[in-house]
């Protein structure tokens, strides 16, 4: 047969309480979690709003030239197609 082990009830009382704390203290860190992740979250985005991402400057661009392209480069390397005003054919 086999022998039994009983336990006795103020050993189990005991190691149900510690569980209990530690049940505890595992819940008020997932919360604090939670909460400092919102946080953080929300820091980010008010940080990231702080930035003006649209451009609202115009350029003026003159062409000397009689039959010169409209074309040229900005400041950050992307072609602008503009428009030719010179007076076309008086030679």
């Amino acid at each position: 047969m086999e022998e039994r082990t009983t336990i006795p009830y103020i050993v189990h009382e005991g190691t149900m309480v510690r569980m209990e704390r530690q049940i505890k203290r595992i819940t008020v860190a997932l919360i604090v979690t939670v909460i400092l992740m919102f946080v953080s979250n929300a820091l980010w985005l008010y940080a990231w709003t702080q930035y003006d991402y649209t451009s609202t400057s115009t350029q003026t661009v003159d062409i000397d030239g009689k039959q010169g392209n409209a074309n040229y480069v900005e400041n950050g390397g992307s072609i602008v197609n503009g428009t030719d005003t010179s007076e076309k054919g008086s030679d």
